[in-house]
């Protein structure tokens, strides 16, 4: 991710964490009310696409690192520098298994996005949120495990020891 020290701290903000919830819901809104607006549709969908990038430094940066959705992502950061930080290969595995399955359902989400099939598209959205929400808890892992191991990623130390 191109994101520096400042903007993963407001990215750890839980408003920030929590608030990306919408994304995929408001995506799956905009790019279906192509069937209601035609191609009014596409500053919706750039819209919901402009949301998933500014989400992450919308919010106040934190100073301490506490609680599940701050650990999940300082653990991302963890995750994505885990050859340096010698991230447990469980955790590589589990991250892997549930980012296939969280691609999979996207894919499935895709499909029914596409032959308008409203079943598929709601089942399928929430596979892949519930796989993304499970890869997620996993980084809280990893950040637990990294903090009691002495392991940081950079500069979160200084947030570790608030």
């Amino acid at each position: 991710m191109l994101m520096d020290d400042a903007t993963w701290r407001r990215h750890a903000n839980p408003l920030s964490v929590y608030s990306r919830f919408t994304i995929l819901p408001l995506l799956t809104l905009a790019i279906w009310s192509y069937d209601w607006i035609g191609g009014w549709c596409v500053p919706f969908i750039a819209l919901a696409l402009f949301w998933n990038w500014y989400n992450p430094r919308a919010f106040k940066a934190v100073d301490t690192i506490s609680g599940w959705a701050s650990e999940g992502v300082i653990g991302e950061r963890i995750y994505l520098k885990r050859q340096e930080n010698n991230v447990r290969l469980g955790h590589v595995r589990a991250i892997h298994i549930l980012s296939t399955c969280t691609a999979l359902a996207a894919i499935i989400w895709l499909w029914g996005l596409w032959t308008h099939d409203l079943p598929t598209t709601l089942w399928s959205l929430t596979l892949t949120m519930l796989f993304k929400t499970w890869a997620f808890d996993r980084m809280v892992w990893i950040y637990r495990e990294s903090k009691e191991n002495g392991i940081s990623s950079t500069n979160t130390k200084q947030l570790h020891n608030r």
